[in-house]
């Protein structure tokens, strides 16, 4: 008797990988390529802003990226990888057209809904601006429900840039006010040098209406969470994304644990007002 097939029920699109096509693939750093991806089965991904989904290839085990595209371009969604590991080492090799597994998307992304009619401060920091990437292009392309957007950007050199046309718009687009610094030039940059708080010393911002949303190394952390402070922003107007040290994606490993907390399905995104008081987070 045949079996008969039934749809896939909600946890298994959860705990066990879909197969994915790689659409295309694009070189965008000497250390990152973005990836584009549709899955097989013709659906969306159905993610939210700053959530992430697990990677696997057969041979090399998974790991969990952060998805990079906004839930608003429909039909296929990109992962920017750098290579790093021997799984993200030997999807950097991969053709386009070649297949991978995804589980997910897992975890809690950025509130949307919460951040509608708020003016918002982007703040990232080398590839910090892979996930923020995704709430950007959300909400430029809702623009009629967001306040005032202003992009912060910094990375250690002009080498380590990401997304550059992408940049290029941003800082053309007349409803945006974007902003861009390295640590160190060299001899074709021609832009601010300097660590990315200097980019928030002249800011005019209303912290009482703008909310800050940050990603970026832990050490960058620190001092940018002391600026805002400087400028008046509330805890609880802050938002992170804590992405490392995540593992199984579903809460089982532990390797992800603060205290009570689990960044893979508590997070990966904060309001730095929950865990300010948790040393490990930063």
């Amino acid at each position: 008797m045949p079996v008969e097939k039934t749809a896939c029920s909600c946890s298994e699109k959860l705990y066990l990988p879909r197969p994915a096509t790689i659409v295309k693939v694009r070189q965008v750093t000497p250390t990152e390529k973005l990836f584009e991806l549709r899955l097989d089965d013709g659906s969306d991904l159905g993610h939210q802003p700053g959530q992430f989904v697990e990677v696997s290839l057969f041979g090399y085990g998974e790991a969990p990226i952060s998805v990079s595209s906004s839930p608003t371009r429909k039909g296929t969604f990109e992962l920017c990888v750098r290579a790093a590991g021997s799984l993200t080492n030997a999807m950097h090799k991969l053709p386009e057209g070649a297949t991978i597994g995804i589980r997910g998307p897992y975890g809690n992304g950025f509130d949307t809904e919460q951040l509608k009619g708020k003016d918002i401060l982007f703040i990232g920091g080398g590839i910090g601006l892979v996930p923020l990437r995704s709430l950007i292009n959300y909400v430029l392309d809702n623009r009629g429900d967001y306040g005032k957007t202003t992009i912060l950007y910094g990375t250690k050199s002009p080498a380590e840039i990401l997304f550059t046309d992408e940049l290029k718009a941003w800082e053309e687009d007349p409803t945006v006010d974007f902003r861009m610094t390295v640590d160190r030039g060299d001899e074709n940059w021609t832009g601010h040098i300097g660590v990315i708080t200097t980019l928030l010393e002249d800011l005019e911002t209303g912290p009482a209406t703008t909310y800050a949303v940050v990603v970026g190394p832990p050490i960058m952390y620190k001092f940018v969470l002391l600026s805002l402070r400087s400028q008046d922003f509330r805890d609880d107007h802050v938002i992170v994304s804590l992405e490392r040290r995540m593992k199984c994606g579903v809460g089982k490993c532990g390797h992800c644990q603060m205290n009570s907390i689990y960044v893979c399905q508590d997070g990966p995104v904060f309001n730095y007002a929950r865990i300010k008081d948790f040393p490990e987070a930063f």
